[in-house]
């Protein structure tokens, strides 16, 4: 009795402490946006929330449009996250629970695609929105986006477990077609993995910046990564000002976690009960 106690003690010790470990970074970023640049230099550094937070922020407001590059990163955010959820899936259930010529040839050239740095492509992926005309435009940024080799992945291994064949076979039997089948019978089994897919796609996109910054020629069109670099300077750096701007951009991610976790988990448990 005495050994699980412990044993509890200690787990309980180390789920704390990693919990801690994980939301520092968040608490420091918080701190530092209330704080000076001078004071974030300090030495003993400032452990608690200073005064300056709202004169940081509306230094980010005056230097950037940062209203307009939130909306474009909320707009072609979203737009990538819906297209991937959509083709990513219907890609993930053929592979899983479908058979066509070439089937294993075709997952292993995509698992090679994951291999490899999403860098090498940057200079052929220019070109090619080059030709297309496509240079500082929202195309560029949400049409190479809207499908990736990990979602197919993900949904491909999470629906051969959890999606039944006799289950599909059952719902041919009833007439329906793979759009029928794929909408009302696949999909809300999917929703953990969806909900996933969807948050890491989301994400992802909000914080690329490398894409963006090759890509997008017209400021009226930067997303809010891009914008916010310009709030560095050649010379000097104000970092409390870009500090307040980073906590700015991170806000809506913590909202969007405390959105789908509750969800998330609750489709996670109902799983487990139905297997």
């Amino acid at each position: 009795m005495a050994v699980t106690k412990w044993k509890s003690a200690l787990l309980h010790t180390g789920l704390i402490a990693g919990f801690l470990l994980s939301i520092f970074p968040f608490y420091w970023l918080a701190v530092m946006s209330t704080r000076t640049t001078p004071e974030i230099y300090s030495y003993p550094p400032k452990l608690w929330f200073g005064t300056q937070l709202f004169d940081n922020i509306s230094r980010v407001i005056a230097n950037i449009d940062f209203f307009g590059a939130f909306m474009n990163t909320l707009f072609v955010a979203s737009t990538c996250t819906v297209l991937v959820l959509f083709f990513d899936s219907l890609a993930g259930i053929t592979f899983a629970k479908y058979h066509f010529p070439g089937k294993k040839g075709l997952f292993v050239l995509l698992l090679a695609t994951m291999m490899a740095p999403a860098q090498l492509s940057l200079v052929p992926s220019f070109v090619i929105m080059a030709k297309f005309g496509w240079v500082g435009t929202y195309k560029a940024l949400i049409i190479p986006g809207m499908v990736n080799a990990f979602g197919i992945f993900w949904i491909k291994q999470y629906a051969e477990e959890s999606i039944p064949s006799e289950l599909l076979d059952a719902g041919r039997i009833d007439g329906c077609g793979f759009f029928r089948l794929y909408w009302n019978i696949s999909l809300p089994i999917l929703r953990p993995a969806l909900s996933f897919l969807g948050a890491f796609t989301f994400i992802g996109v909000w914080n690329d910046y490398l894409w963006p910054l090759i890509i997008l020629t017209d400021e009226s069109k930067f997303t809010l990564q891009v914008a916010l670099s310009s709030l560095n300077g050649i010379y000097t750096t104000d970092y409390s000002m870009v500090i307040a701007g980073t906590l700015l951009a991170v806000l809506p991610l913590i909202l969007l976690f405390l959105f789908i976790s509750k969800q998330f988990i609750s489709d996670i448990a109902a799983g487990a009960v139905k297997s």
